[in-house]
């Protein structure tokens, strides 16, 4: 496969489909809930519907040895396991959490991942230290959040306690990026493998969690709910994340990530025209500090030309 260096119009119009179909993923969940599958029922459905999905897929496209393959993890193996949990503890926050806020709230504490990985990167990682450019905008984007949470005590449709549990969703996301980025073992891992095995890992934790709060294995939901569920398994948990790493694999991960900013928007939005939920402006000022801020983060010095 051939390396770009730049950012094409395919590359631009795919990612930013991409984007779209993660924001809306956070309508999805309220839209289960709100049809009788729980946030605990839809998390476990989705590790162990997604897992299915991505060995069937290596199976039709590489064959059965590869895809008895992604069961082989070797050195990656602990690495991958605490992924796992970790994995499990997210969702564990997130899908409770977007049920009671906002889904347009629950995206945009989600998407602040960004500024916990280079926060941890910054702390664990000596390579990837911080420059003061990047702390300004850590600082620009901690303001967003601070914006975001005031607008939901002022009335703006939030729940604090949600709010929180997004917000501790996406630093474990945060967390995840930086494992992955610190591990040597899951670097020389390919992704698609990296994947399968939170997947894995993951579901028999979601199904415990289910099993503990009492409520049945397999839910009875309306045909309405078990759509959303198979949006979040399929759509969004294979299919889009097959297609995130393919681009990964061709383009500039670091231009790619820009566009990573957009899926709040698209969250913002899909929760106030599908669900009718309150927008304000103040709301969107938290948004564009955050998306500001993290494009700080993530930006890199300028190369120097040869004298």
């Amino acid at each position: 496969m051939q390396r770009r260096d730049h950012i094409d119009a395919i590359a631009a119009t795919t990612v930013i489909a991409l984007t779209a179909l993660w924001g809306i993923q956070q309508v999805a969940v309220k839209v289960g809930v709100a049809g009788g599958i729980s946030p605990f029922q839809q998390a476990a459905l989705r590790s162990v519907g997604a897992a299915i999905c991505i060995w069937l897929w290596v199976l039709l496209r590489n064959g059965r040895v590869a895809a008895l393959g992604l069961f082989r993890l070797g050195p990656a193996w602990r690495p991958a396991a605490l992924l796992s949990v970790c994995f499990a503890l997210e969702f564990l926050l997130l899908f409770p959490g977007v049920r009671l806020t906002t889904a347009s709230r629950g995206v945009l504490f989600l998407y602040t991942a960004p500024f916990f990985t280079a926060l941890g990167a910054h702390l664990l990682i000596p390579a990837e230290r911080l420059r003061a450019r990047q702390f300004v905008g850590l600082l620009l984007a901690f303001a967003g959040v601070a914006l975001a949470f005031g607008e939901g005590l002022v009335g703006g449709g939030g729940d604090l306690k949600g709010d929180v549990m997004c917000l501790a969703a996406g630093a474990i996301w945060g967390t995840l990026t930086v494992i992955v980025k610190a591990s040597r073992a899951l670097q020389q891992t390919p992704p698609a493998q990296v994947l399968f095995a939170q997947l894995t890992g993951s579901a028999p934790i979601l199904i415990a969690a289910v099993l503990l709060f009492g409520e049945p294995i397999w839910p009875t939901g309306t045909a309405v709910a078990w759509s959303a569920v198979l949006y979040q398994t399929v759509i969004v948990a294979t299919a889009s994340y097959l297609i995130w790493y393919g681009l990964l694999a061709r383009y500039p991960a670091g231009k790619l990530a820009g566009f990573t900013f957009l899926a709040p928007l698209f969250g913002i939005l899909a929760g106030h025209f599908m669900l009718g939920e309150p927008v304000s402006a103040l709301l969107f000022a938290g948004l564009a500090a955050i998306a500001a801020g993290l494009r700080l983060v993530n930006s890199r010095p300028p190369e120097r030309t040869p004298a």
